[in-house]
């Protein structure tokens, strides 16, 4: 297969092509720039272009890229960078698919469980309706902007990613020099559900999406047991042998973070991986402790 990838740069993106190119698989990367070999792919999703051209004879369209959502303070200007780098470029990417003569066949479209927004003492699996807040309300706009690639007859699955551990980026990335100093600290009242996935599982389900272009519509993309914070913290602490009895209260996090501390801090959020587990998908890392000595 050739598959093309937006974000290719980025923590996932770039394991997802080193796996894929491992297999033997021909990995096109988008890039905003002009291209400098038959492996680029030029686009400029906030002006609407795709060079489609050189999409001819992919199979496949990983969509991965967009700003950032956090750790930040979110300011207007920050929410709205994020809104147009996800809803715009969907948009973009899908629109010219869309055009076309022969599109590529199947496009996995990125998404996050922030969709279910705070779920309280329920696990949210994907027939669970959207919650509210920004982050819902951003999900709902991000899915919906692949509708022009669901109109021309395209495969589309939406992967409502979790928080992906990773040794070199993401939540654990960020946070790992404070907890190996002795300075990892629990957030709020450390009682909030986190839902969590190891990268290696985050590419592995990608993979078993790609593979399996019969699978539409959202997927949780989820280890099946999530954990409170006060237990992600202990647990990360016992994996580089460091205590970690501090706390961040939660209105210092509201202080430094804003509305970001709310919905992507301190929320309540526990999403189960029930399609990914109907369709056959076998977890690598289903237990936190597990994962994290791999990762760690």
């Amino acid at each position: 297969m050739a598959i093309a990838i937006t974000g290719a740069s980025g923590l996932i993106g770039t394991q997802l092509g080193r796996s894929l190119t491992a297999s033997g698989q021909d990995v096109l990367r988008f890039v905003r720039r002009p291209a400098r070999d038959a492996a680029e792919v030029r686009w400029d999703p906030e002006g609407g272009y795709v060079d489609t051209e050189r999409l001819t004879g992919v199979e496949a369209v990983v969509h991965l890229a967009g700003e950032p959502v956090g750790p930040a303070r979110w300011t207007t200007a920050r929410k709205r960078r994020i809104w147009d780098s996800r809803v715009r470029g969907t948009r973009t990417l899908a629109t010219a698919l869309a055009a076309m003569d022969a599109p590529p066949p199947r496009l996995l479209s990125g998404s996050a469980i922030g969709y279910y927004g705070n779920t309280g003492a329920a696990t949210a699996d994907e027939r669970t309706p959207a919650g509210a807040g920004f982050l819902a309300d951003l999900c709902v706009a991000w899915e919906g902007a692949t509708e022009p690639a669901q109109r021309a007859g395209i495969s589309v699955a939406h992967m409502r990613s979790a928080n992906v551990l990773s040794a070199s980026g993401g939540l654990l990335g960020f946070s790992l020099p404070a907890f190996r100093m002795g300075l990892g600290a629990r957030l709020g009242s450390g009682q909030q559900h986190m839902s969590w996935i190891s990268l290696p599982d985050e590419v592995g389900a990608i993979r078993f999406l790609l593979d399996h272009p019969d699978l539409q519509g959202p997927f949780n993309l989820c280890a099946p047991n999530p954990v409170s914070n006060a237990a992600f913290t202990a647990a990360v602490a016992r994996a580089v042998r460091r205590p970690a009895v501090l706390a961040v209260p939660g209105f210092a996090l509201r202080a430094a973070l804003a509305e970001f501390a709310d919905e992507g801090v301190l929320v309540d959020q526990s999403a189960s991986p029930e399609r990914l587990r109907e369709a056959g998908y076998t977890f690598e890392h289903a237990d936190l402790r597990a994962a994290l000595r791999d990762l760690l």
